[in-house]
């Protein structure tokens, strides 16, 4: 709870006058002459907007900022705490370490914002008050809750929720890692591909809610509720649905591949890892894997910067999170490989010169390579069609004769490309 003394009515500011405190925060920031720290307080600021601000370090604790446009601005470490916040519109924010305790963002949409470490429990905000000492202030009736929120493909690792109410909300393919969801009332929220690697659900209720394709690996659940929820797809301890292989006789056949590749042929023998879960390996990093069959298999979270996998057979394989940076995939099939939030920075995805003019291109059709880094890779003649590419980074991607037909490019950022404007 967070005591101050607090004006009853709140103060209406119009947007001349928001965009002047802005105007002298930012100066502030710049080290300028006549700055001063944005702090707009009890203050009513529905319907402005603050897209693009930087609003780093201000105060929004209690404003009424119902509908708000806050797209692309960075509120790291901002105090927001009780704020109403309904049907703002968040997305692309960055709100690292920010204060959102108590803050109402019902409605509100919050896609790919930076939520790193943001603090999203339960929270009041009191006045002195001369009979009870304190009262506790909720204007317009509003709940403390993020109920119908949006937070698709938005970065909540290692922040905090516990007791937050957020039933049917949207965390589809969200970075979750390590959050703490302690006592969340979840019902009916969506969290298709998200990331929930290391977090704490204990006595959390996701009734009915949709984790299909969900990463649950190394979560806590002692007491949580999931009856009527979709755990189809979803990744855990217990397995991924796929036959495992102890790290030992992976390293082996991985070995025998290696040297087989290395070899012509002359040494060890080709390995094939269709449908297995590889996971406990953590690392295959350098290793020369070319032609290595691994259709289906689960790479989930592995180092394989500059990994060899020319040719590889790589269909319908979780390559998720994995750092493939560098990594040579000329020639790769992929086509239909999850690659949700993967390190392809400077990876080789070119076609593979097979014959004196013979190429074969990497073919990602319909992969799934939402939130990827692709940054500097080489996409030259690559299949795309189909493919999502939903807020994937491809700045500096080489693009040359690269099939975009009917790919998936919203939020996508860096592809100058003729095809960037197909229709999704």
């Amino acid at each position: 709870m967070q005591t101050r003394a607090i004006q009853e009515v709140p103060q209406r500011l119009s947007q001349a006058e928001a965009d002047a405190i802005c105007a002298r925060h930012e100066r502030l920031w710049r080290a300028r002459p006549g700055g001063a720290r944005g702090v707009f307080a009890w203050m009513d600021l529905s319907g402005l907007d603050f897209s693009g601000r930087n609003l780093t370090d201000t105060d929004f604790s209690g404003a009424i900022a119902v509908g708000c446009n806050l797209s692309g601005a960075k509120l790291d470490n901002a105090n927001l705490f009780g704020a109403d916040l309904r049907e703002a519109d968040l997305s692309n924010a960055s709100l690292r370490r920010a204060d959102l305790r108590g803050a109402c963002l019902r409605g509100a949409n919050l896609s790919g914002a930076d939520l790193f470490e943001a603090d999203l429990r339960e929270g009041a905000l009191a006045t002195a008050d001369a009979r009870t000492g304190y009262r506790v202030l909720k204007p317009d009736g509003r709940p403390s809750d993020a109920q119908g929120v949006s937070l698709v493909g938005a970065n909540l690792e290692r922040s905090r929720l516990t007791g937050i109410i957020a039933v049917r909300a949207d965390f589809t393919d969200a970075v979750m890692r390590d959050c703490k969801l302690v006592r969340a009332n979840l019902k009916q929220a969506t969290f298709n591909g998200a990331d929930l690697a290391g977090s704490d659900l204990s006595g959390a209720d996701l009734s009915g809610a949709d984790l299909t394709d969900a990463v649950l690996v190394g979560i806590k659940t002692e007491a949580w509720r999931t009856d009527g929820a979709d755990l189809s797809g979803a990744l855990t301890d217990a397995g991924s649905g796929q036959r495992n292989v102890s790290p030992q006789q992976a390293a082996e056949r991985l070995g025998a591949h290696a040297r087989w590749c290395e070899s012509s042929g002359k040494d060890g023998q080709p390995s094939v890892f269709d449908d297995l879960d590889l996971r406990l390996l953590e690392s295959v990093r350098g290793f020369n894997l070319t032609a290595l069959s691994a259709q289906r298999a689960v790479f989930y979270g592995l180092d394989m910067e500059g990994v060899k996998l020319q040719g590889a057979h790589l269909e319908r394989a979780d390559l998720r999170t994995c750092n493939l940076r560098g990594a040579d995939l000329r020639g790769a099939r992929l086509a239909g490989a999850k690659l949700n939030d993967a390190d392809l920075r400077q990876a080789h995805l070119g076609p593979l010169l097979i014959g004196q003019d013979r190429l074969l291109p990497a073919d990602l059709t319909g992969a799934v390579l939402r939130g990827a880094d692709l940054s500097g890779a080489d996409l030259r003649h690559a299949c795309l069609a189909e493919a999502d590419l939903r807020r994937a980074r491809l700045a500096g991607a080489q693009t040359k004769l690269a099939d975009f037909t009917l790919a998936q490019l919203v939020g996508a950022s860096g592809l100058d490309h003729p095809s960037k404007e197909t229709p999704q």
